[in-house]
């Protein structure tokens, strides 16, 4: 916040009731002759007078206030000329001259349809308000600035704040930015058909729709206009007649159609324009409808383009949408934390899902426990309270696979120091290649192989399921989590240092 900012009126302070509005007599002269000209000379002489000679465009509008000024509107929202790229060059962070500048308050004062907070960083700021109260911000006092001012016939009073200085609709909330993940996520999103459109907000109330391929999307990535807001959107159009019917009877509603040349236009409209609008899409080849007073539908995701070098200086916020919150939670997250969630399902493939602060997060049968188990139910239930292990955060498909064993004692250890022990215990499975042994005396126990080369050549034939057997460990692979065992050792060792049978 700059340290001195000053409201400069054409309005006497002597002319205001006791709740500061004015009691004047209102002009009855165009505000396009000598108040306007000393409006501008003042910007002017603070610009001067904070050393500026160069504004940013901020928070860019078009067409968002209502007319106060004795002057109609003018068409191109009072931009015609200021810019090369036309109004696509209207953009935040869009610098500008002074006297460009100028011709931009020179607009919003006339009420023209565009607006804009203009800003150098730090050091200058310029805000029109409604009925032509002008707000001005300096790192500077302006004495000069504010003398000539008051010899222009204008009226300029010290504040502590101006009232248009930008305030984001939610402080909390952390705007997720176009980045690599999100370029990712939106090539993954299009390639499994879940997108075929991107929205384009540069200015208020101004945007561009592109449909996306699996082909094009860095082709639309190099076009975008700079810190434009961007909402990916499912397929929107169908045809003609399905979408007007669908029309409700009441509300704004952003129409988007595409013409048989494959262009796509959008205009937003209410209920006394639906018919104008119906007469332009007649030959439209698909149309779409977008409610702006609901939530239905609403984008997939949204982002914000940063500035070239990945920092978002763009101050405004879209409204996030489901996925924008999975994303700022999975922000929070990185690999090796552990996590407090509560387990809401268990599927019949086997995974269980855990809500972890809102978002669902999984756990893949290896992950539930060191020990063989039958079913996650085995381990765990729909409501328990769990804490586990974050094995990796997904950006792109926005997973987040989960470990329970990662945060318990990992057992295997323990096995290697039993290596060479001789056990007795149950058949569990039998293979061509061997059987399987439980060494544990525990429903859960870890199991052996025995290959048929560590057969008894007498039992071989005979072992069953359930049956006893007493064997030797003879290796435990911790890599691949696999124990050896041999009953042919288990049973050399058990005779020896017999006596020999007569």
């Amino acid at each position: 916040m700059l340290p001195y900012v000053y409201q400069v009126t054409k309005y006497d302070p002597a002319d205001r009731d006791e709740y500061g509005h004015y009691a004047g007599t209102k002009p009855t002269t165009s505000d396009c002759g000598p108040v306007e000209a000393a409006y501008l000379q003042a910007v002017a002489a603070f610009a001067e007078d904070s050393g500026v000679d160069q504004l940013a465009i901020r928070e860019p509008q078009l067409g968002g206030f209502a007319h106060f000024g004795l002057e109609p509107p003018v068409d191109g929202y009072g931009l015609a000329g200021l810019f090369p790229a036309g109004l696509a060059g209207f953009h935040d962070g869009a610098l500008v001259t002074t006297a460009v500048g100028l011709e931009l308050v020179r607009a919003m004062l006339r009420d023209n349809g565009a607006w804009c907070r203009l800003e150098a960083e730090g050091a200058f700021t310029v805000h029109v308000g409604w009925d032509q109260y002008l707000y001005v911000g300096s790192s500077r006092p302006c004495e000069e600035a504010l003398a000539h001012t008051r010899s222009l016939g204008l009226f300029p009073e010290r504040l502590d704040a101006s009232p248009y200085d930008f305030a984001p609709d939610d402080p909390q909330q952390v705007q997720r930015p176009a980045d690599a993940d999100f370029w990712a996520r939106l090539h993954w999103t299009v390639s499994a058909h879940r997108a075929t459109f991107l929205e384009e907000t540069y200015a208020a109330n101004a945007s561009r729709w592109h449909r996306l391929t699996r082909d094009n999307i860095e082709a639309v990535r190099s076009q975008l206009i700079p810190r434009s807001q961007l909402a990916v959107w499912p397929d929107l159009l169908t045809d003609v007649d399905a979408a007007m019917a669908a029309l409700p009877e009441e509300g704004l509603v952003e129409i988007v159609w595409e013409d048989e040349a494959g262009r796509i236009t959008s205009t937003v409209v209410d209920e006394t324009q639906f018919e104008a609008v119906s007469s332009q899409i007649t030959r439209a080849s698909a149309v779409g409808v977008v409610s702006l007073t609901t939530d239905e539908p609403h984008p997939l995701f949204t982002a914000v383009l940063p500035d070239s070098d990945g920092v978002l200086r763009a101050r405004w916020q879209t409204d996030p949408t489901p996925s924008d919150r999975d994303w700022a939670f999975l922000k929070t997250l990185r690999r090796g934390q552990a996590v407090t969630g509560t387990v809401t399902t268990i599927a019949s493939f086997g995974v269980t899902f855990v809500d972890i602060g809102g978002f669902t997060a999984m756990i893949n049968i290896p992950e539930l426990s060191w020990r063989p188990i039958n079913h996650p139910s085995d381990v765990v239930k729909v409501g328990q309270e769990i804490t586990a292990e974050v094995l990796d955060v997904d950006m792109v498909r926005e997973r987040v696979p989960l470990s329970l064993r990662a945060v318990q004692e990992d057992p295997w250890p323990q096995i290697v120091q039993r290596i060479g022990q001789v056990v007795t215990g149950p058949v569990t499975k039998i293979m061509p290649f061997g059987v399987f042994v439980r060494i544990e005396e525990r429903e859960d126990g870890f199991q052996g192989l025995v290959h048929t080369s560590e057969l008894v050549e007498s039992s071989g034939d005979v072992v069953e399921i359930g049956e006893a057997l007493t064997v030797k460990i003879i290796d435990v692979d911790l890599a691949r989590r696999r124990i050896a065992l041999s009953h042919v050792q288990a049973v050399a060792s058990s005779t020896e240092g017999q006596p020999p049978r007569d």
